[in-house]
């Protein structure tokens, strides 16, 4: 495996590669995707290549984390295999379930071993998502990924197409085939949660309308107090701890949107009815040893360091550690034996919790996704 990163700024020129790469990972600021001519240059330069990337609240390049910039990943494989699927959001009616099942259904099947998918970060419902591509895929293909991200504006994401081209509404895959392939995969958080559960008493989909029977909007204003102004934004400091049954792993869900007419708070996933939720908050050094954790998780299991680590963290996690953001980069890098890094923070990160468990929707969670071949 080869492997070069560029980090592009609109003052950059060159971006050529000492190999011809069979894949480019690209994550940058929304605006800059838009305006700049890097991607389309790229795919003139290499018509052969797949492209995976999206939008971004933040890059990560090895153990930085910047804004700002586009971080362009090139990889040429030794033995692994490549493919590619997408569907825009208007071919499907919107539906993300039915984006899912589409996006695998593009891929063949035939020693398919991982699919790494980047989609539009406001408009698909994360958990309709992955519950599409996971009923078409056999249980040995395992599943990672993000959602779009613009920074803290919540105004608009686009993703790189598999063929370079910037677009919004839209989810795109990339499947990787071949025996050589190793991966490695995990997902930690760190948040605590605080307070009593509380029942969703009204929720439709990823919307949520009632909590005990109130106003889901008016009860979380009172949590957030003073805060409640910055609303959505700084719902990303306090997202919401949901389990729809005792049997499950808590997760995390964040608000990406409000609605002051129906009271209501508009989530990445969903947010079942009947299920419970609990508010949570942030400690920067649980952050911190949450995202070892995930090292750890995906460093298990594995014969040797991973060549390359593709880490997908939250944009809340981002707000709450500040200038301590890179403390996290660089606790997954040090597990992990240093590899090279790519990565960006998300609206929502897709991964298992671990090698048994099935893929879902998270917020709020350091995510990483190692390969490596033999």
């Amino acid at each position: 495996m080869e492997i070069k990163q560029l980090v592009y700024t609109s003052t950059s020129a060159n971006v050529t590669f000492p190999f011809t790469p069979h894949l480019f990972f690209v994550f940058g600021n929304r605006e800059l995707l838009e305006k700049s001519d890097v991607i389309e240059k790229l795919a003139e330069l290499y018509p052969q290549a797949l492209f995976s990337g999206c939008s971004t609240a933040g890059e990560i390049a090895a153990v930085s984390v910047k804004d700002n910039t586009i971080i362009i990943t090139g990889i040429r494989f030794d033995e692994t295999i490549v493919k590619s699927s997408e569907v825009t959001l208007d071919d499907i009616d919107f539906s993300s379930i039915e984006a899912g099942r589409k996006l695998v259904a593009q891929l063949p099947k035939d020693g398919l071993k991982h699919v790494f998918v980047v989609s539009d970060g406001l408009k698909v419902n994360g958990t309709d998502l992955v519950k599409g591509m996971t009923q078409g895929l056999d249980p040995e293909v395992t599943l990672t990924g993000g959602l779009a991200g613009d920074g803290s504006q919540f105004s608009k994401t686009v993703i790189v197409e598999p063929n370079g081209t910037i677009t919004s509404e839209s989810v795109a895959a990339i499947g990787f085939y071949g025996e050589n392939l190793t991966i490695g995969f995990g997902s930690r958080g760190g948040w605590d949660s605080f307070g009593l559960d509380r029942l969703v008493t009204r929720s439709k989909e990823n919307i949520l309308f009632e909590i005990d029977g109130e106003p889901a909007l008016d009860l979380y204003k009172s949590f957030l107090g003073d805060k409640a102004k910055d609303l959505p934004a700084s719902g990303l400091l306090f997202p919401l701890s949901m389990r729809d049954n005792e049997d499950r792993a808590p997760v995390v869900r964040t608000i990406l949107g409000i609605n002051e007419e129906e009271k209501s708070l508009t989530f990445a996933g969903d947010i079942p009815q009947g299920s419970f939720v609990r508010l949570m908050k942030a400690n920067n050094d649980r952050l911190i040893t949450g995202a070892e954790e995930a090292a750890h998780a995906a460093a298990d299991g594995l014969n040797s360091s991973p060549e390359f680590a593709l880490l997908v963290s939250c944009v809340g996690r981002k707000l709450v550690l500040k200038q301590m953001v890179e403390e996290e980069v660089e606790s997954v890098s040090e597990v992990l034996g240093s590899p090279v890094i790519t990565g960006f923070y998300s609206y929502g990160e897709l991964a298992p919790f671990n090698r048994n468990a099935l893929c879902e929707l998270h917020n709020q969670t350091m995510t990483i996704t190692t390969f490596s071949e033999s």
